[in-house]
């Protein structure tokens, strides 16, 4: 049993020298295409939509470093088996290494964007996994003719060990690498023409624990498919125009700037937020108006019913055309609350179309606007029957206190957010164990695509309480009570937690 162990061990090891090669070359080429994220990326595609919102809803967004370290987990398995069986079959072992690279290679070629670099991290992983199992194989042949004690059992520890070490360093250096090339989003940013009124004062500093009117940068929330972040160069970013145009443009960002330069204050959501959940937030957003964008490629006579966007790694996004060009804010940005986008919120350009959840309207890392039609073509979340046309759904949220949260008895406040983006929010209203709806006090109106904060002071009695709360939108429809899940079209339903008085 002790000598099988040993035997995967090396299996184990040598899997780990390559992968960790290849994730330093992928850090110099191309991050996606690093084994372990490769593999990843397809299993999040291949993943049934029940169960991606299912690890979205219990895993928040450590979903994603969980599905690394469970693919990590098969693959070393596999690797252990590959390093039994190379004990007495040599060639088998080196096979199978050789196919669990392989797999990788192939999975990374069929990325959209791919192209011959992807191929070099597999087969880095290869190499170097095959000679380092072939070598321990040595080793360990030639100790055992040498008794315990010899010098190349000795060897074949020590040898262990190295393997051991380098793959740490090989993984470490390719992390620290990724890290500085996605440094860098300091650009200088035009000037908006048509600024944003100011935003007034919230109500976080009356209210502990509401959420801050705008939403800090580092707050914002991330939803997205990727494992690895796009690395991409402002100086040579472009985005073209194409399908039911007059002609089709491409435009660089310096095009880009010499359009009319807006901000606005926009709240986001994600269609995968849950009643009460926090994938939402409030940003001031810098860039052009998109159908400033599309005029450049001739719309007149169009017959595209679908905005169709496509990102630098090859994934798309759909967003009805006649929405997104009824006269709201919809904008190709590149600036986020007063600085340059960051890398995870799309740098250096994305969309924004206010009312709309993210997955029909936010593209990030944009790089291609297609106008064509439902019927010709179909993107991503499409596909998985997600729902095309998907406006944001009235909801409010409580911020304090929290679900089962201990509270003092006395003087207090229930506080939160209500959004309804595109209508506004009229008021929220508060209900306490089950009694009548109380009206809450508002906080500052900052149009109708950005969220309001609320509060209701609370006398609070000692013993567990039910708080619930709910919207009212500037169009007199009110919250529903109907509950439903994120999948296909948005949750909706009315938040209610329990809180222990003491």
């Amino acid at each position: 049993m002790l000598t099988r162990l040993l035997h995967a061990l090396n299996g184990v090891l040598a899997t780990l020298a390559g992968v960790a090669a290849a994730h330093l070359v992928a850090a110099l080429t191309v991050p996606a295409a690093s084994p372990v994220l490769a593999v990843g990326s397809t299993v999040i595609d291949l993943t049934p939509t029940p169960v991606k919102e299912w690890a979205i809803k219990n895993f928040g967004t450590a979903d994603k470093p969980i599905l690394i370290g469970s693919v990590m987990l098969g693959v070393l398995i596999l690797a252990g088996i590959a390093g039994i069986v190379a004990a007495r079959r040599l060639t088998a072992g080196l096979l199978m290494i050789v196919a669990l690279a392989g797999v990788a290679g192939v999975l990374a070629m069929i990325r959209p964007s791919a192209g011959p670099l992807d191929l070099l991290p597999s087969l880095v992983a290869a190499l170097v996994g095959v000679v380092a199992l072939w070598w321990l194989h040595r080793l360990e042949e030639t100790g055992s003719h040498q008794g315990a004690a010899g010098p190349s059992r000795r060897g074949v520890l020590l040898a262990a060990g190295g393997l051991a070490v380098a793959a740490a360093a090989f993984g470490s250096a390719g992390r620290f690498i990724a890290a500085y090339r996605l440094k860098g989003t300091d650009i200088e940013l035009p000037a908006a023409t048509g600024t944003a009124k100011p935003l007034p004062s919230g109500l976080e500093e009356e209210v502990a624990g509401i959420s801050p009117f705008r939403t800090p940068t580092a707050d914002f929330y991330r939803v997205d498919t990727r494992l690895s972040l796009p690395i991409v160069d402002a100086d040579s970013w472009s985005l073209t125009i194409d399908g039911d145009v007059d002609r089709e443009v491409t435009l660089t960002l310096a095009d880009l700037y010499e359009l009319d330069v807006i901000e606005r204050d926009i709240t986001l959501t994600c269609v995968s937020n849950d009643v009460g959940g926090s994938y939402l937030g409030s940003a001031l957003w810098l860039g052009v108006r998109l159908t400033d964008v599309l005029a450049l490629a001739g719309i007149d006579n169009t017959r595209a019913d679908q905005i169709l966007s496509t990102d630098v790694d090859g994934m798309t996004i759909s967003t009805p055309f006649d929405v997104a060009t009824d006269g709201r804010d919809a904008m190709i940005v590149f600036g986020m609350n007063g600085g340059p986008l960051p890398r995870e919120h799309g740098f250096p350009v994305r969309m924004v179309v206010p009312g709309l959840y993210g997955f029909v309207s936010a593209t990030k890392w944009i790089t291609k606007i297609t106008l064509t039609t439902y019927d010709d073509q179909q993107a991503y979340w499409t596909e998985r029957d997600w729902a095309t046309d998907a406006p944001i759904k009235i909801s409010s949220r409580i911020d304090t206190p929290k679900p089962l949260s201990d509270t003092d008895a006395g003087r207090t406040f229930i506080g939160g957010v209500a959004w309804a983006q595109g209508v506004g929010i009229a008021g929220v209203e508060v209900r306490i164990d089950g009694g009548p709806w109380q009206p809450a006090t508002m906080g500052p109106d900052a149009g109708n695509d950005y969220w309001r904060q609320w509060y209701l002071e609370w006398d609070a009695k000692p013993g567990q309480h039910f708080v619930a709360s709910r919207a009212t939108n500037k169009a007199g429809d009110v919250q529903t009570a109907a509950r439903m899940s994120p999948f296909p079209e948005g949750s909706s339903g009315i938040q209610e937690i329990a809180v222990n008085v003491g």
